[in-house]
């Protein structure tokens, strides 16, 4: 009799926890979608940068800058900038997306777009999401496509860096 109460005792548990899961989910969804993210910005700009810049169109309750460990250069900064509402996302977004929006006077337009919870370092796990992996084996059905994969990758990012290197050379320039 007390491994069932135990069992009954540990499958409430697990309903509280994805309840709770659940809402915290539907937190964050709530707060991706008032949330934008901007690219292109200097490395001088700050918070209250932002915050005086947006004042215009929406009342800024949280920046998170985004910081590039993929790349050793000193190329423009992006951010995640949380805004009380939808309405006031969308108008950010448009205005940086529709006139030549310039953050602290730098001569580098942002650009703008509606946050997607990937880019959320702090994203809650998705209730009812189980990940699964395992190693491919040469041999395995999945072998061939992941050398592609693999090799595109390496493709991509020596274009990337050449690409870089070359923004970079052409800003030493002017």
């Amino acid at each position: 009799m007390a491994a069932s109460d135990e069992m009954a005792q540990k499958d409430e548990d697990d309903m509280k926890d994805e309840k709770q899961a659940e809402k915290e989910y539907a937190d964050f969804e709530a707060r991706v979608k008032r949330t934008i993210y901007i690219d292109h910005l200097s490395p001088l700009v700050t918070s209250q940068v932002i915050k005086a810049s947006l004042a215009q169109c929406a009342n800024v309750v949280n920046t998170e800058f985004i910081e590039n460990y993929t790349i050793e250069y000193e190329i423009p900064a992006a951010a995640l900038v949380e805004v009380d509402n939808v309405s006031q996302a969308q108008a950010a977004v448009d205005l940086m997306n529709n006139f030549p929006f310039m953050l602290g006077g730098m001569p580098r337009p942002v650009r703008a777009a509606f946050a997607k919870p990937e880019m959320f370092p702090d994203r809650p796990r998705k209730p009812g999401l189980k990940i699964e992996f395992s190693w491919v084996k040469q041999g395995d059905p999945g072998y061939d496509g992941m050398n592609k994969l693999k090799g595109l990758m390496r493709r991509q990012e020596a274009e990337n860096m050449a690409l870089i290197k070359n923004q970079l050379e052409e800003e030493k320039e002017l």
